[in-house]
């Protein structure tokens, strides 16, 4: 009886130790692969015409816009390539901007975006992992993102408002200078009859 009592706790021991390396190392492969982080439906706001037209030629901005996209929706290890990539496509957009969008409130979301941007590296590639920073730290990109993409297709908007401004001043100066013609030439007549 001894023998089997002895026997039976030898066994329970031996599986409660084999269950716990099992469970020791489940924890680890599950902080790599089954964690994701974002949302993989996150769709940022589109970008006006002019403003696709003016990423065409600011080709390091596309590339940003891809690298965003894939952070929603990845794992960890995904993540952390996405995030250095990231963090060199923010250094460049800002060191490169053209002409045409050096405004102050592009470059402050700029800025914004750069600053999101090394946050979420440094998260990603902190020793201790903490998911519930990471995730933070993707939705703070994702709204630098899409304040960068609204405050650029405001920029197209009112440059277009400004133009179609200017448009309408000129057609009403060219409207009062045809009537002011008019008006001298019906004068000009007017003096005509009378000197005949």
């Amino acid at each position: 009886m001894r023998f089997i009592i002895l026997l039976s706790v030898l066994c329970g021991f031996i599986f409660s130790c084999g269950n716990s390396s099992e469970e020791n190392q489940n924890p680890e492969s599950a902080n790599d692969s089954s964690i994701i982080f974002g949302y993989k439906d996150y769709n940022f706001p589109e970008l006006s015409a002019p403003a696709k037209e003016q990423a065409v030629h600011w080709g390091v901005l596309e590339d940003f816009f891809s690298e965003a996209k894939n952070v929603n929706g990845s794992n960890y290890e995904a993540l952390r390539n996405h995030s250095e990539r990231m963090k060199e496509y923010s250094d460049s957009l800002f060191k490169n901007i053209p002409d045409t969008l050096n405004t102050k409130p592009i470059n402050s979301r700029l800025l914004v975006l750069k600053t999101r941007t090394e946050l979420l590296f440094q998260t990603a590639h902190q020793s201790i992992i903490d998911s519930s920073k990471i995730q933070n730290s993707v939705i703070e990109m994702n709204i630098a993102v899409k304040n960068l993409i609204t405050q650029l297709n405001e920029k197209f908007q009112k440059d277009n408002i400004d133009f179609q401004r200017k448009e309408d001043e000129e057609t009403e100066l060219k409207k009062q200078q045809r009537y002011k013609d008019s008006i001298m030439n019906l004068e000009l007549q007017d003096k005509n009859k009378k000197k005949v």
